[in-house]
């Protein structure tokens, strides 16, 4: 592979333009270069900026699909050791009476782990810089896009003219690509921001995730694993109302601190800050089509959910599995990257899955995460039903551990 930010004369013509190199873009190059696929991946920030210690406080749950799909394309080997299993999720109304435990038998496995993002980022750029397949530019973006009949021709902004059969847009929510492609959005606000950080605390988690929910909206601990000194860290996202996050964004650390330890009812013990505050609106927005000619949107530029159940990374990972399984099924019978026949395939694929899974985390969103006078009962009504009934709390558990409906072959152990 080659980092490239400088002029001269376009590089060889590629299978895939894939515009965003954060971890689904990343992901996507590295599943298809496993499958004999070519990259172009076209990226506006810096790597080292991205990988910098303490510029990122974020951590994801990888779900087992999407630890098989890592698995599947080598990645294994270089997170195995920064992966903190999710033993068990506890969910609970304020922390009162009546708590649901999530917890799988022994021979179920974990409900995924939990890594930190920028232990991922620093895996998918490692193995990317070994991968020839993968052309990867980076300080520069597109601003010249032309998709036709013979292929896709993308002109960026360090003056590189790049060539390839497949435009990919894995640009985030925000996805110049997909607003000028017209895709139609289903999108509304939930008017919440959420505030993430990384904590350092006394006790041990024991690889438990908590789910607490409050009036205000839903409050997370997700197990990290201890750091080099042997201290007891977690992330925390902290769900507020948008109303209140100014107020919240300006308090001094020690304040802010303090709020946290009262909402965890000491649960942790004494917890002192491990990473920077960050924040960012809660919004759901779901693309009624995924694909256009030779264009595919990929992960959050296609599905943004809130972040109660977890699944927003996993979705998009899902995403990186079946159009690398379409792409490779199609080439192997002479058919190019950018053919109408695989992409509409894909989107068959895809539509389903992913709006069953963003309906049913939305639904968790309303049933659990509403403000008001009686949003406690009615999550307490909530919480009885999934704890009566077995049917719906495997439904649940499946779904933290990425392994409903039909998966991919790279999803698969």
């Amino acid at each position: 592979m080659s980092d490239s930010n400088t002029t001269g004369t376009a590089p060889e013509r590629r299978d895939l333009i894939i515009l965003g190199g954060g971890l689904v873009g990343m992901t996507l190059a590295l599943a298809a270069a496993r499958a004999g696929i070519t990259a172009h991946v076209v990226d506006r920030a810096d790597p080292a900026d991205l990988v910098a210690e303490g510029a990122d406080g974020r951590a994801s749950a990888i779900s087992t699909a999407s630890w098989n799909l890592f698995t599947n394309i080598g990645l294994a080997p270089a997170l195995e050791k920064l992966g903190c299993p999710i033993a068990s999720i506890a969910v609970t109304d304020g922390m009162k009476p009546g708590r649901i435990d999530f917890t799988p038998k022994a021979e179920e496995g974990t409900l995924g782990r939990m890594f930190a993002n920028r232990d991922l980022r620093i895996a998918l750029f490692d193995a990317a810089r070994q991968e020839p397949t993968i052309a990867w530019h980076v300080r520069t973006e597109a601003v010249r896009k032309d998709r036709g009949a013979h292929g896709v021709e993308v002109e960026l902004s360090d003056g590189q003219v790049i060539r390839g059969s497949l435009l990919i847009a894995a640009e985030g929510r925000q996805s110049p690509t997909r607003d000028e492609a017209g895709f139609a959005l289903a999108k509304w606000e939930y008017h919440h921001r959420a505030f993430v950080t990384g904590l350092f605390h006394e006790k041990p988690h024991d690889g438990t995730a908590w789910e607490i929910f409050y009036p205000a909206g839903p409050f997370a601990l997700l197990p990290l694993l201890d750091d080099a000194q042997g201290r007891h860290r977690s992330a925390l996202v902290w769900t507020v109302a948008e109303k209140d996050a100014a107020g919240v964004s300006a308090m001094p650390e020690a304040m802010f601190v303090n709020e946290v330890f009262e909402r965890m009812h000491g649960v942790f013990g004494k917890i002192e800050l491990s990473a920077p505050r960050m924040s960012y609106p809660l919004r759901f927005h779901h693309a009624g089509r995924v694909v256009e000619e030779r264009l595919a949107v990929i992960g959050d530029a296609a599905h943004g959910m809130h972040p109660i159940a977890g699944q927003g990374l996993n979705l998009g990972l899902r995403d990186v599995g079946a159009l690398v399984e379409v792409l490779t099924d199609g080439m192997r019978l002479g058919l190019e990257p950018g053919d109408a026949q695989m992409l509409a395939r894909y989107e068959k694929w895809r539509s389903l899955d992913s709006l069953m899974v963003m309906a049913a985390t939305d639904g968790l969103t309303r049933l659990f995460g509403i403000p008001g006078r009686t949003a406690s009962a009615v999550r307490r009504l909530g919480m009885g039903a999934v704890q009566r009934t077995p049917l719906l709390k495997r439904f649940f558990m499946d779904e933290a551990r990425g392994m409903s409906g039909k998966l991919p072959e790279l999803l698969q152990a």
